[in-house]
């Protein structure tokens, strides 16, 4: 993992209300965090990419803030969504212990690598180096306190309309998505699946989850409409080409077309699409995700979020 590319996001937890019956195995306490520590890119940065490097503009934010709100969204995220919309504040010291680390890795180490010119077979020989180093990032936050991890895998990125874009001549999937690149992080995901296995038996006390986030998005492609969703493949917030994605086209940001300056825009109703800028997701693709995954299906222990924080 990338450390330039790390997100602190400090959100306040306020978790669930009675157990759920998913597993007689499991306790029936459910937890109460009092802090969420995010580790990720931009796909859970909850503000603070845009407050060192750029503002981001509107659209960005408006369907849930009404204005920009750090988040390359239209609205919230996954982590959102995990933590509720409180205000953010600096955990005492005392809760660190306690808290929640979740992760959402993997998609910038694989996609920078693609964009650095490197190819497919090169970036899968760099995987165990980049789950290793994942895992003594695991072994650091567990010697300093750290008990409750909550790890996402890489989403579908043969999916993005950034890289359908930039590889238009990759082979293509059932649904439309590029073949090689959905494979590349599959392999990611498996590496990482079986690196968490491996945490779990060092570490007994503390409960280590692996979330397939992957598959949770990927039903968005293979059954759109059934989801409430449509256009999976196409940016809602963008302009140009066939997935309505260019490099010089940013949401919020000018273009020139027929020799007039416009604003690169939204869709009309970003609530029944995908990808929100051809990168990051909408909110209503990440209410969907974090629906399907908080239950414990898409889980490995199957542990519901909202019991994360007991060790199995």
């Amino acid at each position: 993992m990338d450390p330039t590319s790390t997100i602190f996001s400090f959100l306040s937890l306020l978790l669930f209300g009675s157990a759920t019956n998913f597993n007689r195995d499991l306790p029936s306490e459910s937890c109460r965090f009092p802090a969420i520590f995010n580790f990720g890119a931009s796909n859970s940065d909850t503000g603070g990419y845009a407050a060192a490097f750029i503002q981001l503009k509107s659209p960005n934010g408006d369907t849930f803030f009404g204005m920009p709100a750090g988040r390359f969204c239209d609205g919230r995220l996954i982590v959102d969504f995990t933590g509720g919309i409180y205000a953010s504040l600096m955990p005492r010291e005392e809760t660190f212990s306690k808290a929640l680390y979740t992760f959402d890795i993997g998609q910038n180490d694989l996609t920078q690598s693609l964009f650095l010119n490197m190819t497919i077979v090169q970036v899968i020989a760099a995987i165990p180096d980049i789950v290793n180093h994942f895992s003594d990032i695991i072994k650091n936050l567990y010697n300093l306190g750290a008990r409750s991890f909550w790890v996402y895998n890489t989403r579908p990125l043969g999916c993005f309309p950034k890289i359908l874009t930039s590889f238009p001549l990759a082979e293509k999937d059932s649904v439309g998505c590029a073949k090689p690149y959905n494979l590349l992080a599959q392999r990611f995901n498996v590496e990482l699946k079986n690196a968490l296995a491996r945490l779990r038996i060092e570490f007994p006390l503390a409960t280590i989850v692996y979330v397939d986030l992957y598959a949770a998005l990927y039903s968005l492609y293979t059954h759109p409409t059934k989801n409430g969703f449509e256009h999976p493949l196409v940016a809602c917030c963008g302009y140009g080409g066939k997935y309505n994605y260019s490099e010089e086209a940013i949401c919020g940001g000018k273009i020139s077309v027929n020799g007039k300056n416009i604003t690169v825009g939204s869709c009309k109703d970003p609530s029944v699409r995908v990808s929100w800028d051809g990168v990051h997701f909408t909110e209503a693709a990440n209410k969907f995700a974090f629906d399907l995954v908080s239950s414990g299906d898409f889980s490995d222990p199957p542990i519901p979020l909202k019991l994360a924080c007991h060790p199995r």
